[in-house]
């Protein structure tokens, strides 16, 4: 530490695998301080008072997923570093209960969303989990032959009922906003996830439906290639006990300080006010910038071809422990996109001299309104979402932004002969 107090060492849940196979735990793994992370409101006084309590590389991500799934030990990888092309999934005992999301009231996913159930629980013999209001669909309830077979389904309630260990991986129907839903539903480990792309773009669910049958198989019987998408880890402080304004009117005033596990990105923007956004950004208790414009973007690199992208920013691999910090329309030419090490801790207050307030959502849910003395704590968090590759996550992700985003495609030059060169 940069003081040269001496800290106290606390066991760490997650380890990494060595060159000779071994793990790397507890004290040698990280050294925190007593004291709760804090940060300045000003550069002068974050510079003395603020200390740094992580690694800039970032914190090591867990490597069990839910109760039973786990990465396969790699036994050359260099500390937590490995080859994105060896991920392993594995399972440690094999799986007995899976969670079907299925986006709701879309009838184009009525049919494969029966197929699958019925072939889960009566040829796998698993226990299927499904959220309560997609049973409750009329499309659904009103189905006398399906309704036999929901009353053997485990519901939940979102917010209501915690499934995070009962849940031994899931998959997922419809497009990239089903994933970002799976992500929501876990605060902490997340089981592997499984998702099909029977949505409207389909950059983040790799696998299709018409062989489900045999890819499901494949998935429990053997390990598969996974990408650890990293999350962002967010802390909303309120300066005073008040109630959490939401879109829909609602007031939560149930907590003065609330997390939330975040998978694309955060957008803190100027809302309905015509005023440019006026927000400060630190880093690690250091001021760093004035974001002046329609607001910022703190995406994970999963998020960077999301919103980021939209607004300059570069495409990133999942693999790649980065945050990034991009700019909306800010009123100033140099202000470029830039990226950060995913250990750092970032904080967003608004500025002393805002005309008005800002909002800020996560992953384009929970939108709530930010004021004066509020701050929003991100970092990176140590829980990923362990997604299974339908190849590995190279070829998934190059795949992707070919597909999905076209890029670099034109049509490629004609040959030149060496008659036409000649002039």
């Amino acid at each position: 530490m940069d003081g040269g107090e001496e800290v106290r060492v606390k066991a760490s849940p997650y380890c990494w695998s060595t060159r000779d196979g071994g793990n790397i735990t507890g004290p040698r793994l990280a050294r925190r301080s007593k004291k709760a992370r804090s940060l300045s409101t000003s550069s002068a006084s974050s510079s003395s008072e603020y200390r740094k309590t992580q690694s800039l590389h970032g914190p090591s991500p867990v490597t069990t997923f839910g109760p039973k799934a786990c990465m396969l030990q790699n036994p050359q990888a260099v500390m937590h570093i490995q080859d994105p092309a060896t991920q392993r999934l594995t399972w440690n005992t094999p799986p007995k209960s899976v969670l079907v999301i299925k986006k709701i009231r879309d009838a184009t996913l009525l049919q494969p969303f029966k197929e699958l159930c019925m072939f889960l629980t009566e040829v796998k013999n698993m226990i299927v989990y499904v959220e309560k209001k997609v049973l409750e669909d009329p499309a659904i309830s009103g189905d006398d032959n399906f309704g036999t077979l929901t009353t053997k389904f485990c519901t939940f309630r979102e917010d209501l009922d915690d499934i995070s260990n009962r849940v031994d991986f899931i998959i997922c129907l419809g497009g990239d906003g089903t994933l970002l839903y799976a992500s929501s539903l876990f605060q902490e480990s997340v089981p592997p996830v499984m998702a099909f792309h029977l949505g409207s773009l389909g950059f983040l669910t790799p696998f299709k439906f018409d062989t489900y049958q045999s890819q499901v198989t494949q998935i429990i019987e053997g390990n598969a290639a996974i990408v650890l998408r990293s999350r962002l880890k967010v802390c909303v402080h309120r300066e005073r006990e008040k109630g959490v304004i939401l879109t829909n009117g609602e007031v939560d005033g149930s907590r003065k300080a609330t997390n939330y596990q975040v998978l694309n990105e955060v957008v803190v923007d100027r809302g309905p006010s015509s005023y440019l956004s006026n927000v400060d950004l630190f880093l690690d208790g250091h001021l760093i910038t004035t974001v002046q414009g329609d607001g910022v973007i703190v995406s994970t690199p999963t998020g960077s071809t999301a919103y980021a992208v939209a607004a300059g920013a570069s495409m990133i691999h999942p693999n790649v422990p980065a945050i990034m910090i991009t700019p909306i329309c800010p009123h100033s030419l140099s202000f470029r996109p830039i990226v950060v090490p995913a250990g750092v801790e970032l904080k967003i207050m608004l500025s002393r001299d805002a005309r008005n307030t800002a909002w800020v959502s996560f992953d384009g849910r929970r939108r709530q309104e930010i004021c004066h003395g509020d701050s929003i704590a991100i970092t990176t968090s140590c829980f990923p979402v362990p997604c299974i590759c339908f190849r590995n996550p190279v070829n998934d992700w190059f795949e992707s932004l070919a597909q999905c985003l076209h890029w670099n495609v034109r049509k490629k030059q004609n040959y030149l002969s060496l008659e036409d060169d000649e002039f």
